[in-house]
């Protein structure tokens, strides 16, 4: 027990001291502030930077919204409730890879809605419309030590920008507020297709040198199918440098663009009919409207309770004690020195033979034996008591005895003599036996040799 106690001490020292040290060793980081270099555009996010403030304003408004914390894989499966709406706002912690641009946009082909925030979206998320391609060219870039609640420094020398087209992006709108920091929206065309006179039949009637250009997309498109939807982006609003916000179809599906992020953001959301702008971008024709947390780096594999504690001590505390515990039952189950046996412990008591002998002298009717084992011991004590020899005779013993007690020398004489031949095959029965027992049991009581008495004496004498 000392030696467990001793462990037990030292281990609680250890941890107090492992403590100690991670207390000692540990630096807090504040928090860095926001800023439109390095914004947190997460949903969750209360700054300046964050959305959290159009995410309430939707789920109080009534509008299903949601947070998408899965991969864009669930996007796919056939399981499960499925958004009508993807929001991605700003660039994200975790940028997309090829194989999950390529999943999401399966599902905008598919049917899905993709709306996408940002000064420079991946452009593998910008897949072409016919032969549009969408590019985004930013003219000014946000400083670290900018101020992103400063309404000044954000929208110096901006104007408000009305709608360009009657869409249903700019409804119920008259003006939006960029911040000096959006880009602009380019579309691109593909280079026509010509036509040489290697092309021409033979016997065609055009002139050798006529080149022939195809027709723009809306008048080929007109041509073909009178129905059909034109693929070229069509841009609500425009500015001096290009487009702010605007939509193509890819598939069954749409991709939404809006080129500034301070839009929809709490710093920008409820400038002019920034948040007006905003429902229409999001919210569309209905739905399930997904917030993209996943690439925000608050995906559900993530565990919420390593998060919580990243950053402090406990996390290298916690490991530093399951060491010190694997090192405690590698200890114990390793063998320190040479084997040694396991303690025989015997479990019997000593009156269970005493007990078992009785039976069994009993059950024989060996009275002889069972005097003989009492009267040795009493006949023992004696020879102590008178300070004999044990080879003394029983008549040098009385003597003795009677000179050092008040006992009858004859009387004790005949009793040994009686006991000695009954040991020695004198006939005798159960009665008689326990009659010379009881007399013996009398001279250890009258000489002070039975018991705790007895032990003492005895002890006395030694000494």
């Amino acid at each position: 027990m000392r030696r467990r106690l001793i462990i037990i001490i030292t281990l609680i020292a250890v941890v107090v001291v492992l403590v100690l040290i991670n207390v000692a060793s540990y630096v807090r980081v504040e928090a860095t502030p926001e800023s439109e270099s390095s914004p947190d555009r997460s949903s969750y996010n209360p700054g300046p930077t964050g959305t959290k403030a159009l995410y309430d304003f939707l789920h109080e408004s009534g509008y299903e919204v949601a947070r998408w914390r899965d991969s864009t894989s669930s996007l796919l499966s056939s399981s499960g409730p499925k958004p009508a709406t993807v929001v991605i706002v700003g660039g994200t912690r975790f940028p997309f890879t090829k194989v999950e641009s390529k999943e999401i946009l399966l599902w905008v082909e598919s049917g899905g809605r993709l709306v996408i925030i940002d000064r420079s979206p991946q452009r593998m998320l910008l897949p072409k419309s016919g032969d549009w391609e969408v590019r985004a060219l930013m003219t000014h870039f946000p400083w670290a030590d900018l101020d992103p609640t400063d309404f000044d420094a954000m929208t110096r020398e901006v104007k408000a920008v009305p709608p360009s087209q009657p869409t249903l992006m700019g409804r119920n709108i008259e003006t939006i507020m960029p911040s000096r920091f959006a880009s602009a929206l380019m579309f691109v065309r593909a280079p026509p297709v010509t036509k040489t006179n290697d092309d021409v039949p033979a016997d065609s009637d055009e002139d050798d040198t006529e080149v022939e250009t195809e027709p723009t997309s809306e008048v080929s498109a007109a041509g073909k199918n009178a129905s059909a939807a034109s693929p070229a982006p069509v841009a609500s609003f425009v500015d001096e440098h290009g487009a702010l916000a605007a939509e193509y179809p890819h598939g069954k599906g749409r991709i939404v663009l809006l080129s500034d992020p301070y839009l929809v953001a709490n710093n920008g959301i409820n400038r002019a009919d920034n948040l007006q702008l905003a429902i229409n971008v999001v919210v569309g024709t209905g739905g399930v409207i997904a917030f993209d947390e996943f690439h925000q780096g608050r995906g559900s594999t993530h565990n919420a309770l390593i998060r919580y504690f990243d950053g402090t001590p406990i996390l290298a505390i916690c490991a530093q004690l399951m060491l010190i515990a694997v090192a405690i039952v590698w200890s114990r189950g390793t063998r320190f020195g040479r084997p040694l046996p396991l303690p025989q412990v015997d479990r019997r008591s000593s009156l269970e033979f005493v007990a078992s002998m009785a039976e069994l002298q009993q059950r024989a009717k060996a009275h002889d034996l069972a005097l003989e084992n009492i009267y040795t011991r009493v006949r023992r004590v004696l020879v102590r008591h008178a300070g004999l020899n044990q080879n003394s005779t029983r008549a040098a013993i009385a003597a003795r005895i009677a000179v050092r007690s008040k006992m009858n020398e004859k009387q004790l004489e005949s009793l040994m003599r009686s006991c000695e031949d009954t040991i020695n095959g004198a006939p005798t029965n159960a009665r008689e036996t326990l009659r010379l027992v009881k007399r013996l049991r009398e001279v250890e009581a009258r000489l002070g040799l039975q018991g705790r008495a007895r032990d003492e004496k005895q002890s006395a004498e030694g000494m």
